[in-house]
């Protein structure tokens, strides 16, 4: 019993940290409407500046007080940067594009940590007193209850500023309706600002304080979010109380799990404690909090109609595909062996991108979850080829179909979920699949598992068949020739699902859901046709990983590596197929980035940077992607050569059609409103 009191206490200063987050998510929301990803992320900057100034990292030393003081600077101007260049701007957008954003924040500044402290944690000074006390007869640190006391404090006090003065009554009437507000007087944005502020400065203090319990680096501190946000889940992104309250116990439960995985009666793996029991713990509280509290977030008085992504019609399908995948096919045979490896790289982190047209651009949905269920595929292909020993085709088959049905049961259990709270489950469940299930050795494992080259009808079509190119390197580019086949046959379904009646009806619950249903419209079965065919399309990705490197690792299939393939594929465009297509190119040790590391010495970190900062870019001056960006230049040519050839006015010549809306394409090409077919919906 002493020993669980004695875990029970250690883990409140993991809790006054999750608290922390969880009331800096909580106050973003209340101000602005955004569920912050990166609040975890300022948490982290403010303990990197913070061990810096205290330790002469940068060839000076400060005092305790001056370098607390620093830190909690740096998270200010964290805060004054995102609100002026990124979240202002993106007042009038979905909450997509908003959680996007916080996403491309949490990118950057793991990038930019990373370039400057590198990748080695760090162990921050203590600044509460490291003295014990005796609690029970237990003697226990006492800075656990300093800090559990002080975040308590915290939330006391914000709840009284929200409750008994000016600004939260401009908080909450900017809340419950903006343009009410502006009538009043009041300014959203200011509120906005205000809000975010105290935000970064809880979660910068958090940082700084916490910072000795759970070390300093670029994954730690910023993952903190996902418990924070399971807090914020119970706390419906509303009540600190709540949050607070449950953000202490989240930490504390944790605590509990590990000292329990020590136990002789605790599940094992291989003699080890089975891993991912923290995450595990999680993710089911998130389930739990969303059955509890609903699954609706509350909703706000936004100044204008949020504007999604374009989703325009394909007009060609067949001809620019055949094209590409010509100078693709080419490209395979003439380029030098590491271009060849990075085109076969890009080519299936195009087939990944697909699934996030599908899910997110077709019906709206962010899943966090489709990277995880790539790896689920490529370990399943490992058993099934390995161990049971089926052959190719049927073993990629069977490891995308088994993949696809746990993406299905996934989305059934997430049918109440939608938006950004889909994305938040979503980011829990990929952080337990790599922690509990990948990292697994009866499963995975840290050092991978084999797969074998396919082979039909005797024949390898793996990266090393006999034929390898101009230069005689493996990678052969046969097997980038049936990577080539699958993207060719998978994007032209993808792009010809828009065409459909289902494509028709994902684009109706995209843009409403309730309006979807009245219109006859089946919203469940229209989202969990999504959800299999988006889960098939990543399966089938994770068995062409596979296949590509010969065997398959938890490393590659990380929560952080699938936020960052979010931002690709709205860089490229996450609504067309073309946008998948450049997405892929820019995808980790894809084309783009081996030809900067190769003629510009531009490694990894500072393709993260890039990708980070241009998401945040796009999401602001290009929400369709370079691919949308593209498809309207070309649709305004169209319809300038079109108003060209027009008789002039006055003339007896035959009147040409009347312009769009727009002058470009229509509006249900646009924002995805469209006119069912009767025959399309349920009666």
């Amino acid at each position: 019993m002493e020993q669980i009191l004695l875990f029970a206490v250690l883990g409140l200063g993991q809790g006054a940290l999750i608290a922390g987050i969880a009331l800096g998510v909580v106050v973003t929301y209340r101000g602005s409407g955004i569920i912050n990803l990166s609040t975890g992320a300022v948490a982290m900057v403010a303990g990197y500046v913070f061990w810096s100034l205290s330790t002469g990292f940068f060839g000076f030393s400060l005092p305790t007080l001056p370098a607390f003081i620093g830190a909690l600077l740096a998270a200010l101007a964290v805060g004054l940067l995102t609100e002026f260049a990124v979240f202002k701007p993106l007042r009038t957008f979905s909450p997509l594009a908003k959680l996007a954003a916080s996403l491309g924040i949490l990118l950057t500044l793991q990038a930019t940590m990373l370039l400057v402290f590198g990748t080695q944690p760090q162990q921050a000074p203590n600044v509460l007193p490291s003295a014990t006390v005796e609690v029970l007869g237990v003697s226990t640190p006492a800075d656990r209850f300093l800090l559990t006391g002080l975040i308590i404090a915290m939330a006391l006090a914000i709840g009284a500023l929200y409750r008994w003065t000016r600004f939260g009554l401009a908080t909450r009437a900017a809340s419950e309706n903006e343009q009410a507000a502006l009538l009043a007087g009041l300014s959203p944005n200011g509120v906005s600002l205000a809000n975010t502020l105290l935000s970064t400065l809880v979660a910068g203090l958090l940082g700084v304080l916490a910072a000795p319990i759970i070390q300093i680096d670029s994954v730690t501190l910023p993952l903190q979010v996902v418990p924070a946000l399971a807090a914020a889940l119970f706390a419906g992104f509303t009540s600190l109380w709540i949050a607070c309250s449950a953000g202490i116990l989240i930490g504390v439960l944790q605590s509990l799990v590990y000292y329990f995985s020590t136990q002789s009666w605790f599940p094992t793996d291989n003699g080890n404690a089975m891993p991912g029991m923290q995450q595990l713990v999680v993710f089911g509280l998130m389930v739990i909090a969303l059955f509890v509290r609903g699954a609706g977030l509350p909703r706000r008085g936004e100044l204008v109609e949020q504007r999604l992504p374009a989703v325009p019609l394909p007009e060609r399908l067949l001809r620019p595909a055949l094209l590409t995948a010509s100078v693709a096919a080419i490209a395979l045979v003439v380029l030098p062996f590491d271009f060849r490896q990075a085109l076969t790289n890009s080519m299936i982190g195009m087939v990944i991108v697909l699934s996030f047209v599908v899910i997110t651009g077709y019906v709206g949905q962010i899943s966090v979850m489709q990277l995880a269920l790539s790896g689920t595929a490529g370990f399943v292909l490992s058993h099934l080829a390995v161990q049971l020993r089926i052959p190719f085709p049927f073993d990629a088959l069977g490891a995308t179909v088994l993949a696809t049905l746990l993406g299905v049961a996934a989305g059934v259990s997430a049918l109440r979920v939608r938006g950004v709270s889909l994305a938040v489950v979503t980011l829990a469940a990929a952080l337990t699949m790599e922690q509990a299930l990948f990292t697994n050795t009866s499963f995975g494992g840290t050092a991978g598992v084999s797969v074998p080259p396919p082979r039909l009808f005797g024949v390898n079509l793996g990266p090393s068949a006999g034929f390898r190119g101009l230069d005689g390197n493996e990678p052969s580019p046969v097997f980038g020739f049936l990577v080539l086949a699958v993207v060719v046959g998978l994007g032209l379904y993808v792009a010809n699902l828009r065409r459909t009646g289902l494509g028709r009806r994902m684009l109706a619950v995209r843009s409403n859901e309730r309006a979807a249903a009245a219109a006859g419209v089946d919203v469940r079965g229209v989202k969990i046709a999504a959800f299999a065919i988006s889960s098939f399309i990543a399966s089938a990705a994770g068995t062409l990983y596979g296949y590509n490197f010969g065997s398959v690792s938890a490393a590659r299939f990380t929560a952080l590596a699938a936020l960052g393939l979010i931002g690709f594929a709205y860089i490229g465009g996450i609504t067309m197929v073309s946008g998948a297509v450049i997405a892929g190119l820019m995808t980790t040790e894809g084309l783009v980035p081996h030809a900067l590391d190769k003629w510009f010495g531009v490694k990894g970190t500072w393709a993260l940077l890039f990708g980070g900062l241009s998401l945040i870019v796009t999401l602001i001056a290009n929400p369709d992607g370079i691919a949308g960006a593209n498809y309207r230049r070309k649709a305004a040519k169209r319809a300038a050569r079109a108003a060209a050839a027009l008789p002039p006015p006055g003339s007896s010549g035959p009147p040409g059609p009347a312009p769009l809306a727009g002058g470009t394409h229509s509006r249900e090409e646009t924002v995805g409103l469209v006119t069912l077919d009767p025959k399309e919906v349920t009666p």
